[in-house]
């Protein structure tokens, strides 16, 4: 489905609709909802996490869907490599020519080390521009990407740390009717942590396992495109934790909770001199970034209002079968996103994949509504598993 724009639109506030500022909601009661351009860099690339509520910092089992939510559990992957690759239609009851797609793949270097890179690739649609007295203006296919590469380091026995770089781009309406448009781009960098361990008896297959994760992500510079004004990328930090129920040597549970809060400014939208200023609107990136702990309007009460919360519950017969349900929770004050999340998955002798997920949202209407995304995996060479005794070694080799 192509979409029209006036001329008179083509301002870059106007393309991109991400800039911080307070919005209201039919009541009229003021939301100071948090936004950023590029916001495709935090949507849910793979369809396992996507059927857990969007949890996936912390889950076991890794794959290459890793590098997005949590890198440093590579060096805890059963395999030597692997890969991934995922769809998913965006806004499709909205607009039908929207989808983003996730390419990402993993190697271990030795015992206790992984490289690993992805792109996520998003693509708007085409877009027809119209002048103000509907002329037409041209058309033009809006589109974004991510480039990351990353490394994985195992520091003890359960232990691990990463560190992501990566380059991203967006080119919104650059080289249509409006000269002054240019494609932005910028670089940032990640860094993640990950802990794991269990207790299971080897006779019964029974036990328990637990895991914590943490990550910040897309730290890094402002995008601009061709004007005056530069805009925050979605800088993140999401934690989480694990807890996998072995009920005997075939089944398994995995509980999962993360909560996710973005680090930009909270809009504090007050009357100086009798115009609405956004008083956020133009502290320096540090201030921006690491304050953004504190800047709400309403204190602390408002802020745990942007902590977002995703949860699942995820049940495994023989690692080859595998059932999910989730759920996400977003405050109606910080927009109101909450829906349920569902999906199956299937692995074939260890080596390949295939997850599929699907959005129930709790609100009738949503733009979210049936979206299902859909991973395939491939495995290959399976290697040392990080946590047995023989990977213990000072030999990275």
């Amino acid at each position: 489905m192509k979409r029209n724009f006036f001329r008179v639109l083509l301002g870059i506030c106007s393309l991109s609709p991400f800039v911080a500022s307070a919005q209201t909601n039919l009541n009229g009661q003021q939301l100071n909802i948090p936004t950023s351009s590029v916001p495709f860099l935090n949507f849910t690339p793979d369809a396992r996490s996507g059927a857990l509520g969007d949890a996936g910092v912390a889950l076991g089992d890794v794959d290459a869907n890793a590098v997005f939510w949590n890198p440093s559990k590579l060096v805890f992957a059963k395999q030597k490599s692997g890969g991934s690759i995922s769809y998913t239609p965006w806004l499709r009851n909205l607009i039908g020519d929207m989808y983003y797609t996730y390419l990402s793949g993993y190697g271990k270097v030795g015992k206790n080390s992984v490289v690993a890179g992805s792109l996520m690739y998003f693509d708007l649609g085409t877009v027809d521009f119209t002048t103000a007295t509907g002329v037409a203006a041209g058309t033009f296919n809006s589109r974004e990407y991510a480039l990351t590469a990353s490394f994985a380091q195992r520091l003890s026995q359960n232990f691990s740390l990463a560190v992501d770089l990566k380059y991203l781009s967006s080119n919104l309406a650059a080289g249509s009717s409006n000269p002054g448009l240019k494609p932005g781009s910028t670089a940032a960098a990640d860094i993640s942590a990950y802990y794991q361990n269990e207790s299971r008896d080897n006779a019964t297959g029974k036990g328990i396992g637990w895991a914590f994760g943490g990550m910040i992500s897309n730290l890094g510079g402002r995008i601009n495109y061709g004007g005056t004004q530069s805009y925050f990328i979605p800088t993140n930090l999401r934690l989480g934790t694990r807890f996998t129920l072995y009920a005997d040597q075939y089944n398994k549970f995995n509980f999962v909770l993360d909560a996710n809060k973005l680090m930009v400014p909270t809009p504090n939208v007050q009357l100086v001199n009798g115009v609405p200023t956004n008083l956020n609107g133009n502290k320096d990136y540090f201030s921006s970034v690491f304050g953004s702990f504190a800047d709400a309007p309403g204190g602390f009460s408002e802020e745990l209002k942007e902590i977002t919360i995703s949860t699942g519950v995820e049940y495994w017969y023989n690692d080859q079968f595998a059932a999910r349900v989730g759920y996400f929770d977003e405050s109606n004050q910080k927009g109101g996103r909450k829906y349920i999340t569902t999906g199956i998955g299937l692995r074939l002798q260890q080596r390949f994949g295939v997850d599929f997920s699907y959005l129930l949202p709790v609100k009738q209407g949503s733009p979210l509504s049936e979206t299902f995304r859909i991973s395939l995996l491939i495995n290959f060479m399976k290697g040392n598993r990080i946590g047995d005794d023989e990977a213990i070694t000072d030999d990275t080799n």
